[in-house]
């Protein structure tokens, strides 16, 4: 679940006998594991009980997977020869390490599969780099913009994908005004035009792998839309669970940003 999830069923009367400053903060803070549903003294027992339901629904078998698929993404970069691959990839080689970008923010791997930054390493980055170098085909940036169910594999995880990923980011552009922009400055993203959208934004979490974010807002009673796209290259570079993966991770990863935007 996320933060918003939770702050929606909490009182909302930011009175502090949680020990924090607000409501939100609160809920920031049980999806970080930081506080317990039980620290909110207003949480009746019903609304405490479905709660715990969602926030179980993440099996610790998930990471120990999550992990395992790490090793395994390690042991095939120790076959690869990164050097060579390095301009295949769009990044470069440099002082024995494989230098990319994500996100506008350069991440080295060595010949061991170690990924290594100066910018806090977020797990799910790591997959998708390392998942990203060992892919068997690879495909340069085409230009052509598919919805997630077009990409191979999609259609069967397309809900997800709306609910975890498009839904969220949505929610956050929502509530959040000026957020997109913000996140153009600190991912250096670049502006789209062509686009039936208000705002029309273009991240790289990887080299050739664009993803296109489009935000309508609300007007005249319409409720706002937020569709997220993809170079036709991306279901090329990586298997459709991975960008799925990819999709959570940076609505999250906004979502926590949003927190400091407030």
């Amino acid at each position: 679940m996320t933060h918003l999830e939770i702050y929606q069923v909490l009182a909302k009367t930011n009175c502090g006998r949680c020990q924090l400053p607000s409501c939100l903060a609160f809920a920031a803070a049980v999806t970080a594991g930081q506080k317990k549903l039980a620290d909110c003294p207003l949480l009746n027992k019903q609304v405490h009980e479905q709660l715990l339901v969602g926030l179980s629904e993440q099996p610790e078998s998930e990471l120990h997977q999550f992990t395992e698929h790490l090793q395994q993404l390690k042991h095939q970069i120790v076959r690869l020869d990164l050097a060579t691959l390095a301009p295949h990839l769009g990044g470069v080689f440099q002082n024995g390490r494989l230098v990319l970008s994500s996100f506008g923010k350069d991440f080295q791997i060595d010949q061991q599969g170690q990924v290594h930054s100066e910018c806090h390493l977020i797990p799910w980055i790591k997959v998708l780099l390392l998942a990203y170098i060992a892919s068997a085909q690879h495909q340069e940036i085409t230009g052509r913009w598919l919805n997630f169910r077009d990409l191979p594999g999609g259609m069967e995880r397309r809900n997800l994908f709306a609910s975890r990923c498009e839904r969220l980011l949505k929610q956050l552009a929502d509530q959040h005004p000026g957020l997109l922009h913000d996140l153009a400055d600190l991912f250096l993203g670049v502006p789209a035009s062509g686009f039936n959208a208000d705002l029309a934004l273009i991240l790289h979490p990887l080299p050739h792998f664009p993803v296109l974010i489009c935000w309508q807002a609300p007007e005249d009673g319409m409720d706002s839309e937020l569709t997220v796209l993809f170079d036709a290259c991306c279901g090329v570079n990586l298997p459709a669970q991975l960008i799925l993966a990819l999709g959570i991770g940076m609505a999250r990863m906004f979502e926590k940003i949003a927190l400091l935007h407030k």
